[in-house]
């Protein structure tokens, strides 16, 4: 039997990686294809800070607000961090692309300076007591993992698609064969992330659910 289709999102907030930024270019055809196509949708996309606990903070105060049946989130590796606890406490719908399940454990090996993504003459230092801050954010079962779909790419370079999987279990898994962490081939798989968000035309989305 036919789940009813969630209503369209309008709010949607992107949460890049680590050592990314808003010029992720995941974010920046998302945003573009918001803009050409629905434009009635909030988008947000802050620069999230080093610190775990300033990112949260950020997070929290963009969302003040939002409404929470009809807001969502999608979230790039470390950002899939943050955006799960954002899901866990308000109920968004989300998008975890890559997401960090542990991240403590991951970043406590990065602690030090290193080079922004988009521009190297910028940079980013980790500090020790940001792994801390991670432990403190990390977030339980889901209590609506339904309202959540994990993209994971098996050619992930950084992190293992098979520990997202088990991470989210009651979720819509896209698994994704090949690929990167990056996931370059975004646009092959936007269609499934809008269809998740209620943005995809209505045939699309009946498509998209079957699979």
């Amino acid at each position: 039997m036919d789940q009813p289709a969630a209503p369209p999102i309008t709010h949607l907030l992107y949460l890049h990686g680590f050592r990314s930024s808003p010029r992720s270019f995941k974010a920046q055809r998302l945003a573009a294809h918001l803009a050409a196509h629905h434009p009635q949708v909030r988008w947000a996309c802050p620069q999230l800070p080093a610190s775990p606990a300033a990112a949260w903070a950020l997070i929290e105060a963009t969302v003040a607000g939002w409404p929470d049946e009809t807001a969502a989130v999608v979230g790039s590796s470390l950002g899939g961090f943050y955006a799960t606890r954002l899901a866990a406490q308000r109920g968004f719908r989300a998008v975890l692309i890559n997401p960090a399940v542990d991240p403590a454990r991951d970043l406590a090996r990065h602690i030090g300076e290193h080079p922004a993504w988009h521009d190297p003459a910028e940079r980013i230092f980790f500090r020790p007591e940001y792994v801390d801050e991670l432990r403190q954010l990390a977030a339980g079962a889901l209590p609506h993992p339904g309202r959540v779909l994990l993209i994971a790419a098996t050619g992930d370079e950084v992190l293992d698609w098979r520990e997202m999987v088990a991470r989210y279990p009651g979720s819509r898994h896209h698994v994704v064969p090949g690929s990167d962490h990056a996931l370059s081939d975004f646009d092959a798989h936007l269609p499934v992330l809008l269809a998740h968000l209620g943005l995809a035309p209505d045939g699309l989305a009946k498509v998209c659910q079957a699979g």
